[in-house]
């Protein structure tokens, strides 16, 4: 996890947290620029991401929810001002983008197949984001008519020759998506902690909630594919995960849903 050590001004910061970044050093370890996330040493570690008003809600209450099943980081503050604040405690270990992992694609993704169906075999009771699906299906309609659309977001058989053959597989498949599974959203390689191969916490949990498994499972095979420069991992991914789950042609549906943003 990329961190670049900083002086921080310490009047950007609501007072609350200004005798953290006093106490030990900060780190930027931002890497969207939707959002600023800074390691604080200070207690352990922690983290506190900071973006536009009301947009960490979501992945504030997911994440405690998550922590709730022992499945991520705790949240020890959630502040919404002219700016949301997120701080959350360190998870022990480093993301899957990490050599030590990287070095060893084999083991790497079968790990990352049976958590995901770990992570899919949650009970999800009581979940803060009962219908994912739904929130899913009025981004794609906005971008779609907001004309953002990324020709080039996915190579081969999951690439789209233009925009409207994409919306019409996003028409022809938006039905078949079913919230019926605990699902993370984002499931690529920097938002998995793993502790020496053992698991440790999911991160960046604001797509999260109950929603299709082929979500997670896109991303999946996608972020084995550009992290290690191989489709090799396809098979062997879905194989791990469990295929009498999978559904291909979902795959697809939800390839031409993110296109769209």
């Amino acid at each position: 996890m990329k961190r670049t050590q900083i002086r921080p001004e310490l009047d950007a910061f609501p007072p609350e947290f200004r005798p953290l970044l006093e106490k030990g050093k900060v780190n930027d370890s931002s890497c969207s620029p939707a959002a600023r996330v800074y390691y604080l040493e200070a207690d352990g570690g922690m983290y506190l991401k900071t973006a536009p008003a009301g947009t960490l809600k979501t992945e504030a209450d997911m994440t405690r929810y998550f922590h709730g099943k022992r499945l991520a980081a705790e949240v020890l503050t959630y502040r919404s001002l002219d700016q949301d604040w997120l701080l959350t405690r360190k998870l022990p270990g480093e993301d899957c983008v990490f050599p030590e992992y990287l070095q060893n694609p084999k083991r790497l993704c079968d790990t990352l197949a049976c958590l995901l169906r770990q992570l899919h075999d949650q009970d999800f009771t009581g979940c803060p984001v009962p219908d994912r699906c739904r929130t899913y299906r009025q981004t794609a309609q906005r971008n779609y008519q907001a004309g953002n659309y990324d020709p080039d977001l996915f190579p081969g058989e999951w690439g789209f020759a233009s925009r409207e053959e994409a919306w019409a597989v996003v028409e022809e498949g938006s039905s078949a998506l079913r919230s019926d599974t605990l699902i993370h959203g984002d499931y690529c390689l920097p938002n998995i902690m793993l502790d020496h191969w053992r698991f440790s916490g999911f991160l960046d949990l604001d797509c999260a909630g109950v929603g299709d498994r082929h979500i997670d499972l896109f991303w999946g095979v996608w972020a084995l594919f550009f992290n290690l420069k191989t489709n090799a991992f396809y098979d062997r991914f879905l194989d791990a995960y469990g295929r009498e789950r999978v559904e291909p042609e979902l795959l697809r549906t939800v390839a031409a849903f993110e296109v769209f943003g």
